[in-house]
């Protein structure tokens, strides 16, 4: 099946405009968790150790080795949080509001 053999209902109008705040928004989230995993990820070839991954509530790091554990950063777009999850059983939450992405942890 081709996207022309897809009814329009599936794929409805999404201006840019109507959600510009938004995408401004998460694109600076993603760049921060994005260089945060360059920074502590281990080098691979073809850059495969820096993309997100799509999972079913939003995008995920792979595990991020550090000061020998490692720890996950999760976007969770379905409840608007950020998960941050260690292998030592710690985890950080913060809310995706409204707000200056420069938030302290």
């Amino acid at each position: 099946m081709t996207r022309e053999n897809i009814p329009s209902a599936l794929w409805p109008e999404l201006p840019l405009e109507a959600w510009k705040d938004t995408y401004a928004t998460l694109h600076m989230w993603t760049q921060i968790v994005g260089k945060v995993r360059l920074a502590l990820s281990p080098k691979i070839n073809h850059w495969w150790e820096v993309p997100l991954y799509v999972t079913s509530l939003g995008l995920t790091t792979s595990p991020i080795p550090y000061d020998g554990g490692i720890f996950e950063i999760h976007f969770d777009f379905i409840h608007h949080k950020l998960f941050m999850r260690t292998s030592q059983d710690a985890e950080r939450v913060i809310t995706l509001a409204p707000r200056s992405v420069a938030v302290s942890l």
